[in-house]
């Protein structure tokens, strides 16, 4: 085995592991997300798990506590009981709101 082939095996095999650990990494993902709901009205300032409307774009871009177009990923069922300084009912929401005044 020359160096070059041997260099070749060991990339393709660090390439081949680092697929095979992406892949299981992505199952575990899509397995917690079925336990999980977005619930508006209830992330951190900059918290925020990902786009929420105007004004954020992505994960961490919102910019008040308890944002009512921001949301954030909670327990399946735990939603309404998250509690939300914003929202009319004082507890996060399953969609973006108007906020209190």
């Amino acid at each position: 085995m020359t160096t070059k082939t041997r260099s070749l095996s060991a990339a393709t095999l660090i390439l081949a592991l680092g697929s095979a650990l992406s892949l299981s990494t992505l199952a575990t993902t899509a397995h917690a997300a079925d336990d999980m709901q977005k619930c508006f009205g209830v992330a951190e300032a900059g918290k925020n798990d990902c786009a929420a409307g105007a004004g954020t774009t992505c994960a961490g871009t919102s910019k008040v506590k308890d944002q009512a177009n921001a949301w954030k990923l909670v327990p399946a069922g735990t939603c309404a009981k998250t509690p939300s300084s914003t929202s009319p009912t004082g507890f996060g929401q399953e969609a973006a709101f108007t906020a209190k005044s």
